[in-house]
């Protein structure tokens, strides 16, 4: 069978979407997209009225009221859109009457919420069937890989004293375990339920209102137009305009394939390779999840997960997200200057000016949006307010004006934005309850300090590696949650470090499975969509990923880099990351920026020397420094004469 093409000869990425990316709606006045956003219109006026205090005849909705109609709406919605398997176009009946049963069972669930608080009212025959629809949807939205981690974890409890050493917790029979999991604050009646019903529900849909007014495309014609002409053009418009695209969505396939279909194919034409294309979108995605304003889901975990406000994590992740993209530029630049690419044709390519004329509504917006967050302090509300604002301003032109049909393809936007997210987050609540009604986090995190023999390197290392092996087995926010309760207050025992600084670390650590193989879903998406070899794609979004895998470790070494604690050290630290990860990237890439060519027994020295000087250490930076000094003297001295002989 034929398969769709882009215009530039690549896959269509839709095609080659992960489940919880891809939808069967079909189009806007099909029944299934009418039904899908019927729910979705519920689920999100229910939100509304619960987030602002609203009353519905008379009374207020109580938490477990809402949290239930809630998940009874969008796993409905999730049901209806969310394919059994890759390929599925039309709704089976089974589909249907899963989607009937969620929502009734939902309501029913809902009518005894108080009884559920105040009496430990619970159905352990509904009970089950809720947790067996959720499994469904964790294997819709996660793959099977993730359905294993959330049965595996999940189902703990039932041997929880079976178990050796650390491993060894509080048994529970599976009716209680399915009581705390369905029932109790420990599972879906906790936290997870109320980061995407409360905390998360105002940001995915100012992320909708935006994609849906054309904000992708904005944020793609404004990098084109700044970094389009140079060297190489292609490739730093995919970085900068991931980069916006990814904080706004929270995805990193959906980043793939919104701005992948577009950059890849360009990016090729000028003359990256088909793999190097894929590698420069999969890791300008990946970073985007976790760069501010909007960022990922996983940003409002953490900040639940420590106890502080959006913003105090908003804020720092600033300094480590930019020294990503700065080491992603270098290094793509490094490439089309060694390999003589050239940009774009000005003539061919956006005006900045006009781009901004058209354009500034979305940049007013996610002014106000930051503005709301970090100065007046709004939390949940700023993003909800950012929406009527971004509604309001398309009325200014015709091309984004909010017709009633626009409307209509806003909401189903955000519904399929918040069904994915709650497909995948609602069965990490089997995760959570399981690791806290067992008290396992306590024994893992003394077994790692024992496992250690008290060496804050050695639980370190110990942790780096818990990180990648949770990180392949699930997705990132599993393999975060875990490691949060375990592995954090282990670090932080031990080294007394920065609590926000050592949870960054698991969180940048965690969520390299997506360009890191064997499992590297971003890389292998990337892959198909540029026509490259999976895992020459993803080795490639390794080595240019390169920042991402070591600047944790700066970090948690050095809080002021998370803009905590005294940030004084920021004078010098900060400039000899800067310089480090310039001389790195020169070794990587084979050219170093401003001196020239890098021959290659120069290279590795180079790349050692480049993390060394980033180290934040006074006396590594010092010796270091020499030793870059004198690689960037040879350097520039082997140009020197390649150039006096190039002129003779």
């Amino acid at each position: 069978m034929n398969t769709p093409e882009t215009s530039a000869g690549a896959p269509a990425p839709e095609d080659h979407t992960p489940a919880s990316e891809a939808t069967r709606l079909g189009a806007l006045g099909s029944w299934q997209s009418i039904v899908f956003i019927v729910l979705c219109t519920g689920g999100l006026a229910l939100g509304l009225a619960y987030i602002f205090g609203f009353t519905l005849g008379g009374d207020r909705l109580l938490e477990g009221e809402y949290y239930w109609l809630f998940i009874g709406l969008f796993s409905a919605a999730a049901f209806i859109a969310l394919p059994a398997y890759a390929g599925q176009k039309k709704i089976p009946f089974y589909d249907l009457i899963a989607a009937v049963l969620v929502i009734a069972i939902s309501i029913y669930f809902a009518t005894n919420a108080w009884d559920m608080v105040q009496a430990g009212w619970f159905n352990l025959p509904l009970g089950i069937v809720i947790w067996l629809l959720m499994m469904e949807l964790s294997r819709r939205s996660g793959g099977t890989p993730f359905l294993l981690v959330v049965i595996v974890l999940g189902l703990y409890p039932l041997v929880a004293d079976y178990l050796p050493g650390l491993l060894m917790g509080i048994p529970y029979s599976f009716d209680r375990m399915i009581e705390a999991h369905i029932f109790r604050t420990e599972g879906m009646m906790g936290i997870t339920t109320k980061i995407v019903a409360e905390i998360i529900l105002g940001f995915l849909v100012f992320a909708g209102v935006l994609l849906a007014t054309g904000a992708g495309t904005f944020f793609i014609n404004l990098a084109n137009a700044g970094f389009g002409r140079y060297r190489g053009g292609p490739a730093k418009v995919s970085v900068v305009a991931s980069a916006f695209f990814g904080s706004l969505s929270g995805s990193i396939f959906s980043n793939i394939a919104g701005t992948g279909s577009i950059t890849i194919p360009t990016m090729k034409k000028v003359g990256y390779p088909p793999h190097y294309a894929g590698a420069i979108e999969a890791c300008a995605s990946t970073g985007g999840v976790v760069m501010p304003p909007v960022m990922g889901a996983i940003a409002f975990v953490m900040a639940i997960t420590i106890g502080v406000d959006y913003a105090t994590v908003m804020i720092a992740a600033i300094l480590p997200s930019l020294l990503f993209y700065f080491g992603l530029l270098l290094q793509v630049d490094a490439y089309a200057a060694r390999k003589g690419l050239k940009g774009e044709d000005p003539a061919t390519l956006p005006r900045a000016l006009a781009v901004l004329k058209t354009g500034w509504p979305f940049l007013l917006v996610l002014i106000f949006l930051v503005w709301g967050l970090l100065y007046k302090r709004w939390e949940y509300y700023a993003p909800w307010y950012a929406s009527v604002l971004m509604i309001a301003l398309s009325f200014l032109r015709a091309e984004t004006r909010m017709t009633p049909r626009r409307f209509v393809e806003t909401v189903r936007q955000i519904g399929v934005l918040v069904t994915q997210t709650t497909a995948i987050i609602l069965p990490i609540a089997f995760v959570v309850s399981a690791l806290t009604i067992t008290g396992v986090t306590g024994s893992v995190t003394s077994g790692l300090i024992s496992l250690g023999g008290g060496n804050l390197f050695l639980v370190i290392f110990f942790g780096v590696v818990a990180c990648f092996v949770m990180g392949m087995a699930g997705l990132s926010i599993v393999a975060y949650i875990f490691l949060a309760v375990t592995l954090a207050p282990a670090i932080i025992e031990i080294g007394g470090l920065n609590v926000i600084a050592v949870h960054f670390f698991i969180l940048y650590y965690a969520m390299l499975s997506a360009i890191t193989p064997p499992v590297a879903a971003a890389s292998f998406l990337a892959a198909t969509i540029a026509g490259a070899k999976p895992m020459q794609t993803s080795i490639t979004a390794m080595r240019l990923g390169i920042v991402i895998y070591f600047v944790p470790l700066f970090f948690l070494f050095q809080p002021a880099l998370v803009l905590q604690g005294d940030l004084t050290p920021l004078i010098y630290v900060l400039p000899s990351i800067i310089i480090g990860i310039t001389v790195l990237s020169g070794g990587l890439e084979g050219y170093l920026l401003g001196v020239g060519m890098v021959k290659p027994w120069l290279r590795l020295p180079l790349v050692a020397a480049g993390f060394a000087f980033s180290f934040p250490g006074l006396k590594t930076t010092i010796v270091a420094g020499i030793v870059c000094a004198v690689l960037i003297a040879l350097v520039w001295r082997d140009n020197r004469g390649r150039r006096a002989a190039a002129a003779a």
